[in-house]
C-alpha cells in the first residue's frame, strides 16, 4: 500500500513538474466578430510558461496562405500601421477591414520549456454594412397580370436579408396576415430580394422601396412608383381592329401594283411593227441584213 501510494506521488510531481515547464496556450474566443472600421482583440493567454523571454510570432492564413503579422517584436503586412500587441500575447486590430477576416494563429516558442512550442488558432470575420441594393420596379401593369420586383445588393457580410415597403408600411411575408394586403397575391424571396406578384389589383399600385440589412447596419434604394392600370377591352380590340384594317390597305395596294406590272408586259408581248404600202417589209437590225421582198417597177 504505502508503495503504491509512493508511486502515485512521484506521479503527480511528475506531471506538475511537466506542466510548469511546458508552454500551453488558450483563448477567450476561437471565433471573433467585428464591424468594419471598429476594432477587434484575439487573445492569446498564456496559461503556463518557465522561460522569461519567450518569442512571440502571429500569422495571418488567408485562403491557406500565411503571413506574418507579428514577427521579430514588430507588427507587419498590412496590419502594419493598424495593430498592436498586447500582453501578454494578444493582438489587437485597429480600424478592421474587411480584408482582415481570415484566420490568425498566435505561436509562443520558450527555449527553456520542457515543452518549448505551442500554438493556437482563431477566426476572425469582419461585418461589412450593405450598400445601396438596386431596384427594380416596373412602371405600370394592367390588372390580373403579373410582375416582379427585383433588390440587389453584393458588399454586405454576412450576406443581406431584404425587405419590401409600399408607401412607407412594410409588406408583410404572408399578405395574408395583414389586413392593408388581403386582396393582394404575392410571394417574398428575402434571401434573394425578389417579389413577385401572381395577379396584380388596383390596390397593389403605390411607391416601392427595399431594404438590404445585416447585423452590419442597413442601406436602402429610393421609392419607385408603380402604377396599376384597369384592363381596357375595347382599346385593345380597337387597336387589333386598326392592325387588321392596315393590313388589307398594305395587301390591296400590293395587288394593284402587281396587277399594273403584269398588264404592262402583256401589252408589250403583243405589239407588231406598223405595215408600210411602198411594198418593202422593213426588217429590224437583230433579225439580219436588209433584204428585198418585191422588185421596183419602173
Amino acid at each position: 500500500m504505502a508503495q503504491t501510494l509512493h508511486s502515485v506521488f512521484l506521479l503527480l510531481c511528475f506531471a506538475i513538474s511537466y506542466t510548469t515547464l511546458a508552454v500551453i496556450l488558450r483563448t477567450a474566443e476561437k471565433t471573433v466578430w467585428t464591424n468594419e472600421f471598429d476594432s477587434a482583440e484575439l487573445s492569446c493567454l498564456i496559461e503556463s510558461i518557465s522561460t522569461n523571454n519567450p518569442r512571440i510570432e502571429w500569422k495571418k492564413i488567408k485562403n491557406g496562405v500565411p503571413s506574418y503579422v507579428y514577427f521579430q517584436n514588430k507588427i507587419s503586412g498590412d496590419l502594419e500601421h493598424r495593430a498592436r500587441l498586447r500582453e501578454p500575447a494578444n493582438l489587437l486590430i485597429l480600424n478592421a477591414s474587411r480584408y482582415d477576416t481570415a484566420q490568425y494563429r498566435c505561436e509562443v516558442a520558450a527555449m527553456d520549456d520542457h515543452k518549448p512550442f505551442d500554438e493556437i488558432l482563431i477566426s476572425l470575420a469582419v461585418r461589412v454594412k450593405p450598400e445601396v441594393p438596386r431596384c427594380t420596379v416596373p412602371d405600370s401593369a394592367t390588372v390580373g397580370s403579373s410582375a416582379e420586383l427585383r433588390c440587389l445588393e453584393n458588399e454586405g457580410f454576412p450576406q443581406s436579408q431584404y425587405q419590401w415597403y409600399r408607401n412607407d408600411e412594410e409588406l408583410p411575408e404572408d399578405p395574408k396576415s395583414s389586413p392593408r394586403f388581403l386582396n393582394s397575391s404575392y410571394t417574398v424571396n428575402q434571401d434573394t430580394g425578389t417579389l413577385k406578384f401572381h395577379m396584380l389589383q388596383k390596390t397593389d399600385a403605390g411607391e416601392y422601396y427595399c431594404v438590404a440589412k445585416n447585423e452590419a447596419g442597413q442601406a436602402k434604394c429610393g421609392a419607385q412608383l408603380m402604377e396599376v392600370y384597369d384592363l381596357n377591352i375595347t382599346a385593345i380590340f380597337l387597336k387589333v381592329l386598326g392592325g387588321v384594317v392596315a393590313g388589307i390597305v398594305v395587301i390591296v395596294g400590293l395587288c394593284q401594283v402587281c396587277k399594273r406590272v403584269s398588264c404592262k408586259k402583256e401589252t408589250d408581248n403583243n405589239y407588231k411593227a406598223p405595215r408600210h404600202d411602198d411594198g418593202v417589209d422593213y426588217i429590224t437590225a437583230d433579225e439580219g441584213h436588209f433584204r428585198h421582198k418585191s422588185s421596183f417597177v419602173i
